[in-house]
C-alpha cells in the first residue's frame, strides 16, 4: 500500500470511528459545529463501541479490496452490537441516503443520522434488517459463520466476509461453523472468507481465544482446514499494511483455488484463507477514564464515557474523543464527506450495503416445481391404503433437483436424516456434499452433492437462512424433537423477515420451510427423549403475519402443502408430518380442496346428515364434533369415529380435520384465521367438540381465544407421556387413543345414547387388554396395529 493511499484509508477510517461515536452520545451538533454542551448529548446512551472500530477497519479495507479487484463481496458482522459502525459505512459510501433519502449527504443529514440511532422511532443498537447490506441479525451471536457459509453456496462469484468476534467464537454453533471446508466446492459456490477478530474481551470478562497465543489461534483455525494469516498490532500505520496485503493474498488465493478447481476439478479439499485480526477493544477510543483503563479492556465494550451529560471532565474527555478524529478535515462546509475520501468506497452495486446478494429477493428465480399429479397417491377410498408419508415429496425433491440443475437455486439442508425421514429419493438425481476423499463403502457421497447433511440443527438451518436472504430456496428437514436445537434461529428468522414487511427497498425472499418429521407420536422406537413437539408451542407465539403451520393427515395433503410453501415469500412455514406408514384418506383434488380450506368436515367419517354449505341450518346438530389435527390424531379420530358409528349408530358425530392450524385463529389475529361464521359452521356455534391434538394442549387452546364458549373444546394432545414402547401405547399414555377420545365423546355429547354404558366399559376393557397384551407381545393388538377405516 502506497503511503498517499495508506493516508486516504485511514482517514476514512477516521470518518467511519467519528460517525460511530457521534451516533452512540450525540443528538445535536453532529458535526461539532460548536462547543461541545450537555444538551447536545442523548439522555440515555445505548451502544457498543468496543468491537466498532475492528469492525469499520474490515469494511474500509474491504472497499479497497473491491476497488482493486472488482469483486463481489458480502459483509457479515459477528459482533452485531456493531450497528454504529455498519451504518457509519453504509452512509459514507453513499447508499444509506439513496434508501433512505432523508438520512441526506449533507449536514442535515448528518443530523438525522446520529439522533435516529437507539432512539425511539430510529433504528435499533445492533446490525439489523434496516441496515443495508446486511443479511445477518446480529441480536443473537453464534450464526454469522454459518450465515456466511449458505450465503456462499452456488455464488461462484462471492466473496463472504465473515468478521467473528471473540465472543461470538465461544458459542457452540459457530464452532461447529468452522467445518465450512468440508462443504464448500470451489467449482460451483463462492468463498467464505473469516476474519477472527481478537480484541480480548467480552461484556465484562475475558475471552477464551483472546487469552490463547498467536500460534495455538492459527493452529486450532488450521486443524479445521482453514489457512490463517495473522494480522495484529495497536500501531495503525503498521495493521493498515498488513490488513491489506492479508486481504490481497485472500483474494488471489480464493481465485487460484477456484481457477484450479474449474480446470481440473475438486481433486483435494482446499484449504481456504482466513484472517486472525488482534487489536485492542475500543481502540482509538478514551486510554483511560477516572483513572481507570478503558482501551484494550472490557470497559471499553459499551459506552466508555458514561456520565457525559453530568460530568464535566467526561464531556471535555467526549468532545476530545471525537475531535481526535479532525471531522472539520473529512468533512466539507456542507456537511459532505470530502471528495477524494468518498473516491475510497466502490460504486453501483459493488457497494458492499448496494449489493443484490445482500438483498437476495432482487437476484431470486422462481422455483420449476413439478406438477403434483405425477406424485400423488391413489386413494379410491378413504383411510385402506398404508403408505409412507413423506416418501412422495422425497420424489418431488429428487425431480426438483432434476428440474433445478441448471440454475442450482435449490438445495436440501437435513442432519444425516435424508434417509431416514424417507427423502432418500433425492439422492437418485445428486449426493450428499463433502469435500473429502470417497472411501469404499460410502452411498451417495461427492464433493459434487446438493444435500447438505451435518449432524448440527444450527448448521443445517443456519446454511439455508444464509441461502434464502441470498436469493435462493430451500428445504430443512429434521427430527421434531431436535428441531428445538435450532428453535432459536427460527425466532430470529422470524423477527428478521417481520421488519422486512415495514421496508419496501428489501425485495421478497423465499420462506424458510421447516419440515418436521419424525414425530412425537411415532417415536416409539427411540424412546422419551425424541417425543417432543415444542416447535410448534414456540412459532405459535410469533409474528401471525409471518408464521405458517401445517398438519396435513396424509402423502397427498402434504405434497399440495410443500407444492405451496416452496413457492411462497417471505413466510417461515412449519410443516410437521410423520415419516411412517400411516393410512392415507384423500386423492389430490381432495387435497387440494382441503388444504385451501385450512380445515373441513369430512362428511364420510361422520354420522350426521351432510351440511349445505350455503344453509347451515339445513340440518339438525351434531350431537359431538370429533376434531383431529396432525396424522396420528387423525387415525384415532377416525377410528374413535368408527367405534361411536358401530356401538351408538344414532348418536350424530361431526368430524371436523384441520391441515393450516392458523385456520383456527382470529382473523385480526393471523390472516388465515376463519371468520366466525365459517369457524362455527365446522365446529357448531356452542356444541361440545373433542379435540386430538399433534401438540400440547395448551397451544391449541390459545388458538380458541375469542371463540364462543371456548370452554367446550376438549383437547387431548402431547402431556409428556413416553417411552420406549409400541405405536399405540404412545397414544394410550398420553390419552389420545381412540377409546380415550369416545369415552369423552360419550361424556360431552348432548344426550347420553342408549348403550353408552356398555360402549364405555368396552373401552376400558380394551385398554386393560392393550396394556396386557403389549407386555406379553412387545406389540400392539391386531385389531389396533391392522386396523383401516371399515366403511366404504
Amino acid at each position: 500500500m502506497e503511503d498517499n493511499e495508506l493516508g486516504l484509508v485511514d482517514e476514512y477510517w477516521a470518518a467511519a470511528n467519528y460517525l460511530t461515536v457521534a451516533q452512540i452520545y450525540l443528538q445535536d451538533n453532529a458535526l461539532l459545529r460548536e462547543p461541545l454542551r450537555p444538551e447536545h448529548i442523548k439522555p440515555r446512551l445505548l451502544g457498543h463501541w468496543g468491537t466498532s472500530p475492528g469492525l469499520s477497519l474490515v469494511y474500509v479495507h474491504l472497499n479497497r479490496l473491491i476497488r482493486r479487484t472488482g469483486a463481489d463481496v458480502v459483509y457479515v458482522a459477528g459482533p452485531g452490537h456493531g450497528g454504529p459502525a455498519l451504518v457509519a459505512n453504509v452512509y459514507l459510501e453513499g447508499t444509506y441516503s439513496e434508501i433512505y433519502p432523508r438520512i441526506s449527504r449533507d449536514e442535515q443529514g448528518l443530523h438525522r443520522l446520529v439522533r435516529q440511532f437507539s432512539t425511539p422511532g430510529g433504528v435499533p443498537s445492533h446490525v439489523s434488517v434496516p441496515t443495508p447490506g446486511s443479511i445477518h441479525e446480529g441480536g443473537e451471536l453464534g450464526y454469522a459463520l454459518v450465515h456466511a457459509t449458505g450465503a456462499a453456496m452456488d455464488h461462484p462469484d462471492l466473496v463472504v466476509a465473515c468478521v467473528i468476534g471473540d465472543g461470538e467464537a465461544e458459542t457452540g454453533p459457530l464452532e461447529a461453523a468452522w467445518k465450512a471446508p468440508f462443504f464448500l466446492n470451489p467449482t460451483r459456490d463462492g468463498a467464505v472468507l473469516p476474519v477472527l477478530h481478537l480484541n480480548g474481551y467480552k461484556i465484562s470478562g475475558p475471552t477464551v481465544l483472546g487469552r490463547r497465543d498467536d500460534e495455538e489461534v492459527l493452529a486450532l483455525l488450521a486443524a479445521h482446514g482453514w489457512a490463517p494469516t495473522l494480522v495484529a498490532g495497536s500501531e495503525p500505520t503498521a495493521v493498515h499494511r498488513e490488513l491489506a496485503d492479508a486481504l490481497d493474498h485472500a483474494h488471489r488465493e480464493i481465485r487460484r483455488i477456484q481457477t484450479e478447481a474449474g480446470e481440473h476439478g475438486v481433486r483435494q479439499r482446499p484449504r481456504w484463507p482466513a484472517i486472525v485480526l488482534r487489536t485492542p477493544k475500543g481502540w482509538t477510543g478514551p486510554r483511560a477514564v477516572d483513572g481507570v483503563p478503558v482501551e484494550g479492556t472490557f470497559r471499553a465494550h459499551q459506552v466508555p464515557l458514561g456520565g457525559v451529560r453530568d460530568n464535566p471532565e467526561h464531556l471535555a474527555m467526549l468532545e476530545e474523543w471525537l475531535r481526535s478524529y479532525h471531522p472539520h478535515r473529512l468533512f466539507d462546509q456542507t456537511g459532505r464527506l470530502r471528495p477524494a475520501l468518498a473516491a475510497l468506497a466502490p460504486e453501483g452495486d459493488k457497494r458492499m450495503g448496494a449489493s443484490p446478494y445482500a438483498n437476495g429477493g432482487r437476484l431470486l428465480v422462481a422455483l420449476d416445481i413439478p406438477a403434483l399429479d405425477a406424485y400423488a397417491l391413489p386413494v379410491p377410498t378413504p383411510g385402506r391404503l398404508r403408505r409412507e408419508t413423506t416418501r412422495p415429496l422425497g420424489e418431488l425433491l429428487r425431480d426438483l433437483y432434476r428440474h433445478t440443475d441448471s440454475t442450482a437455486n435449490f438445495r436440501l439442508f437435513c442432519p444425516d436424516e435424508t434417509n431416514s425421514n424417507r427423502l432418500g429419493a433425492v439422492f437418485e438425481a445428486t449426493d450428499r456434499c463433502l469435500i473429502a476423499p470417497a472411501r469404499e463403502g460410502d452411498e451417495h457421497v461427492s464433493p459434487d452433492g446438493r444435500v447438505m447433511e451435518v449432524l448440527s440443527e444450527h448448521l443445517c438451518q443456519g446454511w439455508l437462512e444464509g441461502y434464502l436472504l441470498t436469493g435462493r430456496h430451500g428445504l430443512f428437514a429434521t427430527y421434531e424433537a431436535f428441531a428445538m436445537v435450532s428453535a432459536s434461529m427460527a425466532i430470529q428468522h422470524t423477527k428478521w423477515l417481520e421488519h422486512v414487511r415495514d421496508l419496501p427497498w428489501r425485495a421478497p425472499v423465499s420462506s424458510l420451510n421447516v419440515l418436521l418429521t419424525s414425530t412425537c407420536w411415532r417415536n416409539d422406537h427411540n424412546g422419551f427423549s425424541h417425543q417432543g413437539p415444542g416447535l410448534i408451542d414456540t412459532m405459535l407465539s410469533l409474528s401471525g403475519t409471518v408464521v405458517r403451520i401445517y398438519l396435513p393427515p396424509d402423502a397427498n395433503t402434504l405434497l399440495v402443502v410443500a407444492d405451496h410453501c416452496l413457492r411462497s415469500r417471505d413466510y417461515v412455514n412449519l410443516i410437521v408430518v410423520d415419516k411412517q406408514s400411516h393410512l392415507q384418506y384423500l386423492d389430490l383434488p381432495s387435497a387440494r380442496a382441503h388444504a385451501e380450506a385450512g380445515a373441513s368436515i369430512w362428511p364420510w367419517a361422520g354420522t350426521e346428515r351432510p351440511v349445505e354449505p350455503t344453509d347451515p341450518g339445513s340440518t339438525d346438530p351434531p350431537d359431538v364434533v370429533l376434531a383431529c389435527v396432525g396424522d396420528v390424531p387423525t387415525q384415532e379420530t377416525l377410528a374413535a369415529a368408527a367405534i361411536l358409528r358401530a356401538h351408538v349408530p344414532y348418536l350424530r358425530v361431526r368430524v371436523v380435520n384441520v391441515v393450516d392450524l392458523m385456520s383456527l385463529a382470529l382473523p385480526e389475529v393471523h390472516p388465515h384465521g376463519m371468520t366466525h361464521e365459517n369457524f362455527e359452521r365446522l365446529f357448531t356455534h356452542d356444541g361440545q367438540v373433542v379435540v386430538a391434538w399433534h401438540g400440547y394442549a395448551r397451544a391449541f387452546h390459545q388458538l380458541l381465544h375469542g371463540r364462543n364458549e371456548p370452554s367446550r373444546f376438549h383437547v387431548r394432545g402431547f402431556s409428556e407421556q413416553g417411552t420406549t414402547t409400541t405405536p399405540f401405547d404412545m397414544v394410550v399414555l398420553n390419552e389420545v387413543s381412540r377409546y380415550h377420545l369416545v369415552l369423552e365423546a360419550l361424556r360431552r355429547a348432548g344426550r347420553v345414547p342408549e348403550g353408552g354404558n356398555r360402549l364405555a366399559d368396552h373401552c376400558r376393557q380394551m385398554l386393560a387388554r392393550h396394556h396386557a397384551h403389549i407386555r406379553e407381545h412387545f406389540e400392539d393388538m391386531p385389531e389396533v396395529r391392522d386396523w383401516v377405516w371399515p366403511y366404504a
